[in-house]
């Protein structure tokens, strides 16, 4: 754990994950699921996070509607540290609201935003590269983004281009200016990227001081700045009270298109760390422990039982009964108490249309 009293985190947990729909619904997000282990995904982020700050300094930016779930998952993190938006704004605000929370408990504050439903294997490395990544943003007046380096051409991510090095900040580790952002490109687009050496994907993980992204948003954003400012020099109970009136002022975008795109100060640090958001099926399933038949199962009840008879390579998530398979290879079974989903595992990606057309039809209670 860093001894800098100075170092901050904030969390980003304001919902989402459609493609993993039925279990990440609009009461139960994926940061609350049980996906790569006995903790959810915000237990597992909390923890990495502990490895280098204490609770303390862990700060929540997460939807009124998830406050309480917060508080029973992360009963170390203080109360006063979770903040709860009145509505989805986007990260950009979510961000800055964070950074402006922080800068209230400390003026010499510099933050890391990390996301609540994000994985990572190595976290020995992780730790690293994100000590470093506070460090730097410190001494510096830098927005320092984590670049991922790619493992494959995936067009689920956009891309960030690295640009010269600036200099060497460990053995193996470098820090860059960022050239520019792609969006979600195709798979011809991303296998040239790859080719190059240069391109990295965008996992919105950024570290800063906060004046350094106080300054940013006065020359990109002002208008959100100013509305927002209001919450300066409030403490506690009178800031969280004054974020009805910033949200219902402020305009709803990322914080890629607010501030990353346009920054000149914007530069990169490639990540190694083995990261994935876990955004589909077939993501959880390749991070899951595969049997002898390469099923992976997840059992919300330890004594629900599974029978699988010339099976293999299939995701099983069980909810309160048997699911017993025949003759099945590469599917997706998750079962919930209203929903059962089966869906081939290359198919995986357009789960979202699922979710679309319950939308139009307005069976929100399936959402």
């Amino acid at each position: 754990m860093t001894k800098n009293q100075h170092y901050y985190a904030v969390i980003l947990a304001g919902g989402g994950g459609t493609r993993l729909w039925p279990k990440s619904r609009n009461d139960t997000p994926k940061q609350f699921l049980k996906l790569a282990g006995n903790r959810t995904m915000i237990q597992i982020a909390a923890d990495r996070i502990r490895m280098i700050l204490p609770w303390d300094r862990i700060i929540v930016v997460t939807n009124k509607l998830y406050e309480k779930d917060i508080k029973t998952q992360l009963p170390e993190i203080p109360s006063k540290n979770i903040i709860a938006e009145p509505e989805k704004k986007d990260t950009a605000l979510a961000m800055l609201v964070g950074s402006l929370y922080a800068k209230s408990l400390d003026p010499q504050a510099v933050v890391m935003n990390v996301a609540s439903d994000h994985v990572v294997t190595n976290n020995k490395e992780y730790k690293s590269v994100i000590t470093k990544a506070l460090e730097i943003a410190e001494k510096n007046d830098y927005l320092v983004t984590i670049g991922i380096s790619p493992t494959e051409p995936n067009t689920g991510f956009g891309y960030i281009k690295a640009g010269k090095k600036i200099e060497k900040i460990a053995n193996d580790l470098s820090l860059y200016q960022v050239e520019n952002f792609t969006e979600k490109p195709d798979v011809s687009t991303a296998k040239k990227y790859i080719s190059t050496g240069k391109y990295f994907w965008n996992a919105n993980m950024y570290v800063w001081s906060v004046d350094a992204i106080v300054s940013s948003f006065k020359k990109y954003m002002p208008e959100m700045l100013e509305v927002a400012s209001k919450l300066e020099g409030l403490k506690h109970q009178k800031f969280h009270k004054a974020l009805t009136e910033i949200y219902e002022s402020s305009e709803k975008i990322s914080i890629d298109y607010a501030i990353s795109e346009k920054a000149n100060n914007l530069v990169l640090i490639p990540g190694n760390f083995g990261w994935n958001d876990v955004g589909l099926w077939t993501v959880v399933y390749e991070l899951g422990q595969k049997n002898k038949d390469l099923n992976v199962i997840i059992n919300d009840e330890q004594n629900i039982h599974t029978l699988t008879i010339d099976s293999k390579k299939n995701l099983i998530h069980t909810n309160n009964r048997l699911i017993a398979l025949l003759g099945v290879e590469n599917m997706v079974i998750v079962d919930t108490e209203e929903i059962l989903l089966i869906v081939p595992k290359d198919q995986c990606q357009d789960i979202k249309k699922i979710v679309e057309s319950l939308k139009k039809d307005k069976k929100s209670k399936f959402l």
